[in-house]
């Protein structure tokens, strides 16, 4: 029988979010490179490492060619860190790099330059004896070895020096240029790559990646990460189908009669409603009365906001839903209810992703994005949002939640359509229908049941009206044809729900 393979020991790398893309750390002694266009933070996730490992209370060695200690001193006060506790070797100093030096060598600068350089890191490990190594200066060393075939070697030597002391290796490198045919991915066991991008407009976009790690599995894909005080935090890319849990099957009820009765008593957990309709039609204080209705029964709601800001909504929920004493703002103090306004500009889909999961893990059993409009729009180059989304809807879906979010048609009538890159019926499992007519000499509104993948619903359309009394919801509209129309002929003579006296709808 063949012995079973044993899982090789890991090092957390004290960056949050990237042991769970590496599936729990570093492999203890691999040979590792990092790469990164400038300003990708290189050195900051090398020193989170080197942080964490000296808290550990393992040494570690940090060897540059590049950065100054100053500069390093700088980099980790900006964070907040220092340096103590952690080796440093400052090779920036070095003869061959001064400037003004005299050159009285008979050999081309490359060839005493590698050696110097060279002798002087492998002195710094024996005299350090360090458990783990972080190199800054493989395109230093690329620049000075002059020829592919120097470099490669130079590379191999140092790789195998280090292999035979049992160092945990990180490289930092700039991602320049392909040498010759012989890149330095091929040489290492490990390879991680930092990438910045700036959009039109909003903060710049990072994201990493993992191309191998030799003898171990990893989470592969894009995932985005941020520079914040503190260092690199890492959202790993959502994965709906590793979140798999047993929930129990409810009825979420709005607490307005006749809407319940068109769902067939509400909105069923881990399922997804779509509130579909043009702008001002009341789809937003629908979803909101949903959230209020939860939260009275003692289910937390978390609410995201692209388009409205917080104070507006609290008043506005406040006035029409009948939110009661103490308002959202109470619900809020007593930990039911998590409201956040989101800027695009400044969040990237992966840490949007992150907030609504935490959300989540923190007990959200209602969570409401409001609206796909300003999500999708206001990151146009952002690719393949949508399925961003699926996946969310799946995870949410899977953890039992009641999912909410609304999307507003262009134009003011039935006959506008949706915008071409979202599809309805792969987003949704609930569609609710909000459409205006008019009857009467007044514009009303209607709301109508699309579909209801998790039961039976209602085919009719009833009247809405939102008022500072609340929402309320009336009889199927019979004697109306031609509604989704916008102007529909009236056959009967049924009455339309009419505001209170006095009262003017919101």
């Amino acid at each position: 029988m063949h012995p079973t393979p044993t899982a090789p020991s890991r090092i957390p790398t004290g960056v949050p979010g990237l042991d769970d893309v590496l599936f729990g750390g570093l492999v203890r002694g691999g040979f590792y490179l990092l790469q990164g266009d400038p300003g990708a933070g290189k050195t900051t996730l090398a020193l989170q490492f080197a942080r964490g490992r000296v808290a550990a209370g393992e040494s570690c060695l940090y060897i540059t060619l590049t950065e100054t200690h100053r500069d390093l001193a700088d980099a980790a006060a900006s964070h907040g860190w220092t340096l103590d506790g952690i080796d440093l070797c400052d090779l920036t100093r070095t003869a061959p790099n001064r400037v003004g030096e005299p050159d009285t060598s008979i050999f081309h600068p490359s060839e005493t330059e590698l050696g110097e350089t060279t002798q002087a890191i492998l002195a710094a490990v024996d005299r350090v004896r360090p458990r783990h190594l972080i190199f800054d200066g493989l395109s230093e060393m690329r620049l000075m070895a002059g020829e592919p075939l120097v470099y490669r070697r130079q590379l191999l030597a140092l790789k195998e020096f280090c292999a035979e002391r049992g160092l945990t290796v990180l490289v930092l490198d700039d991602r320049a240029a392909a040498f010759g045919a012989l890149p330095a991915e091929s040489l290492v066991g490990g390879n991680i790559i930092l990438e910045r991008s700036l959009p039109v407009y909003g903060r710049a976009r990072r994201r990493l990646h993992v191309t191998k790690v030799r003898g171990s599995s990893f989470r592969e894909g894009y995932h985005d990460y941020e520079i914040a005080q503190g260092g690199l935090v890492v959202y790993p890319r959502l994965v709906a189908a590793e979140h798999h849990v047993t929930f129990e099957r409810r009825t979420h009820p709005s607490g307005v009669r006749n809407l319940d009765a068109m769902l067939a008593g509400g909105l069923t957990s881990g399922s997804t409603t779509l509130f579909l309709g043009p702008a001002g039609s009341g789809k937003s204080t629908v979803a909101m009365q949903y959230v209020v209705s939860a939260m009275r029964a003692g289910l937390p709601a978390a609410v995201y906001m692209f388009d409205e800001v917080l104070d507006t909504l609290f008043r506005r929920v406040e006035k029409l839903c009948a939110v009661g004493e103490g308002g959202l703002r109470g619900f809020k103090e007593r930990g039911l209810l998590h409201a956040q306004q989101v800027d695009p500009a400044e969040l990237t889909p992966g840490a949007f992703t992150h907030e609504v999961c935490r959300a989540v893990d923190a007990g959200a059993r209602v969570v409401v994005i409001d609206s796909l409009n300003g999500y999708l729009n206001a990151m146009p180059e952002e690719r393949f949002l949508t399925t961003h989304l699926h996946e969310l809807f799946s995870y949410l879906n899977q953890k039992g939640v009641v999912t909410l979010f609304v999307l507003a048609q262009h134009g003011m009538l039935a006959s506008s359509s949706l915008p071409g890159d979202v599809d309805v019926s792969y987003l949704a499992d609930t569609v609710l229908l909000f459409r205006y007519f008019e009857a009467r000499g007044e514009i009303q509104q209607a709301v109508s049941v699309f579909k209801k993948r998790t039961g039976a619903h209602e085919r009719t359309l009833r009247q809405m009206r939102i008022s500072s009394s609340g929402i309320a919801v009336g009889e199927p509209l019979r004697e109306f044809r031609g509604v989704m129309t916008g102007v529909p002929l009236f056959d009967g003579e049924a009455g339309l729900l009419r505001a209170p006296e006095g009262q003017d709808q919101d």
